[in-house]
């Protein structure tokens, strides 16, 4: 029995129609999978007609083949031969090829900053403030103790302790910095735990999202009443860039970022990219989609509602800031001559201040250096940016000092956070041990990089660090801000316990239930300290509304 061929179309007009539908089912394939914009100042575009124009070419080609002539070819012979076939048998359609590259290539070329160096310096508008004016001192209870990484290990450890849900889903380690109901959290969705997961639970949706409180490490697992049903474990047309683009084909967008309203409903904020200078330079943001996770309507904010705060990514900021610091006086003096030259440094952190989430970044010189000239706090909401001057030890630096007064203990020291601690540019960071948990905490004084403050808790670190800016003369008695107070009486009971390789003696007062916590690290007073002494302990104010077991001491004096 013999082999059926597969008979190809031998007219032109066939051939065509032929070549017409395989370019279409090509097209929607490679549309579907990668999802290019269908927008000229959008690069994938542009290889999205080039594919397309060469798999028309290619197929009539291919229909229009005759059995060989025996005659050997050289390979240019076959590249005139091609081109021949191009010319006669697809003009318009080579032509339009030519024009995709043609078009693609000058756009890149006068998107360029060296003819544009003006244009690019001012993507960004930087105003000059005053620190200790503009970031107002936070409370040790609202500092934000962990960073991306941390939060994630925390939020993965929390999936892990849920039976009914670590077996289906797991956490996406997609988390958004946001503040929420006045706290700063992070939030991320959960995930299909594989394909199957996915066809077995894709009709609920995914049934809850994690919340990791910044300042108190807490992690919880927020169940919906209704699923998320759109998400980017979704593999269909439930994926968050896959619906946006259906529903918005020549919109460009940043990637969408995942965030809940003030009621604890799941969004995703999908920041619209334009480009400003040139065919595809001077990527920006203007306005942005927002897609219901539950229910996938979509409506677009040219003004987004207050509640979202991550419109605009660190990258961006930094990229645009780049641009300004390095193309102040032009390109040509931002390769050679490099005078005011200024760019961010390689890392950033996330401040909340008035409801909303800013990105600090440092600024070094061209040559950067082991110093900071300033730093940036940029609104990630409205970018409204401020630089500050603040002349100091650049991020990684600081992180070196941190890491030097505990390096009997072997901690890691995480990206540092900017605050003000009584007026002063002070450098926070929390300091990690092998399994991501903060052990730890630093402060570094930016000017006085060798000024370092530690403690086990943020407290001790703060009351220490500020007895350490009254001790240099570096601020005034007082400016010293009054988070503290005294307790005096005698002394009912005494309990011990070593953490993290640090003696603790925990102190209960004659008719008090509150225990009253002490390092031998911090005061080696309490050392000798017995049972009906009569003492003075100086402790930390815990904040309006709270009422712990144990407070925070500093210092103690037998009296």
């Amino acid at each position: 029995m013999q082999k059926r061929r597969i008979r190809l179309p031998k007219t032109p007009l066939g051939r065509a129609v032929f070549s017409l539908i395989v370019t279409a089912v090509v097209g929607f394939i490679y549309f579907y999978v990668s999802l290019p914009a269908l927008n000229p100042q959008d690069n994938e575009f542009y290889a999205f007609l080039a594919l397309l124009c060469l798999v028309y070419i290619i197929s009539v080609f291919i229909t229009s083949v005759k059995p060989t002539d025996n005659v050997v070819r050289t390979p240019v012979e076959r590249l005139k031969e091609w081109f021949s076939f191009v010319l006669h048998s697809c003009l318009p359609v080579g032509i339009l090829l030519a024009a995709v590259v043609v078009v693609s290539l000058v756009g890149e070329l006068i998107s360029m900053p060296i003819f544009r160096a003006a244009a690019y310096r001012d993507l960004l508008t930087v105003q000059e403030g005053d620190f200790a004016q503009d970031v107002a001192q936070i409370s040790f209870n609202e500092i934000p103790t962990l960073d991306r990484a941390s939060a994630n290990f925390l939020g993965d450890r929390q999936m892990g302790t849920l039976s009914d849900m670590v077996s289906q889903f797991e956490y996406s380690n997609d988390s958004t910095q946001i503040n929420y109901q006045g706290r700063p959290v992070r939030v991320a969705p959960i995930a299909y735990a594989d394909l199957v997961k996915w066809f077995t639970n894709r009709g609920q949706g995914l049934p809850a999202y994690v919340v990791v409180d910044m300042v108190t490490q807490e992690a919880t697992v927020t169940r919906l009443t209704e699923g998320i049903k759109y998400s980017f474990s979704e593999p269909l047309n439930r994926n968050v860039y896959r619906h946006l683009r259906f529903h918005y084909p020549t919109m460009m967008f940043s990637t969408p970022e995942f965030e809940i309203d003030e009621n604890g409903h799941p969004w995703w904020i999908a920041p619209r990219l334009v480009k400003t200078i040139g065919l595809f330079g001077g990527r920006d943001i203007q306005g942005a989609v927002l897609v219901d996770a539950v229910t996938g309507d979509c409506q677009y904010y040219e003004e987004v509602p207050a509640w979202v705060d991550t419109l605009y990514t660190p990258d961006l900021i930094m990229e645009q800031y780049d641009y300004h610091g390095t193309l102040i006086h032009g390109f040509i003096n931002s390769i050679l001559g490099q005078r005011d030259v200024t760019m961010t440094t390689s890392g950033y952190n996330y401040i909340a201040m008035n409801d909303d989430v800013y990105v600090y970044t440092g600024v070094t010189s061209a040559n950067a250096d082991q110093s900071n000239l300033g730093f940036l706090l940029c609104n990630m909401r409205t970018k409204e940016t401020h630089y500050y001057v603040a002349p100091g030890a650049t991020e990684t630096a600081a992180q070196a000092s941190a890491m030097g007064v505990v390096q009997d203990l072997g901690y890691i020291a995480t990206f540092p956070l900017l605050l003000n601690i009584s007026g002063q540019p002070t450098y926070f960071i929390p300091l990690m041990d092998a399994t991501n948990l903060v052990k730890s905490y630093a402060m570094v004084n930016v000017a006085q990089y060798q000024l370092v403050a530690t403690g086990s808790t943020v407290s001790a670190c703060e009351q220490t660090y500020i007895k350490m800016l009254s001790d240099r003369g570096i601020v005034q008695s007082g400016q010293i801000p009054v988070t503290q107070d005294e307790a005096r009486g005698i002394v009912a009971e005494i309990r011990t316990a070593v953490l993290n390789g640090t003696s603790w003696y925990y102190i209960r007062l004659t008719g008090g239930e509150v225990f009253y916590a002490v390092s031998a690290a911090q005061d080696q007073n309490v050392i000798i300290l017995n049972e009906g002494d009569r003492v003075s302990i100086q402790y930390a104010v815990p904040e309006q509304g709270e009422s712990p077991a144990i407070l925070e001491g500093y210092s103690l004096t037998i009296l």
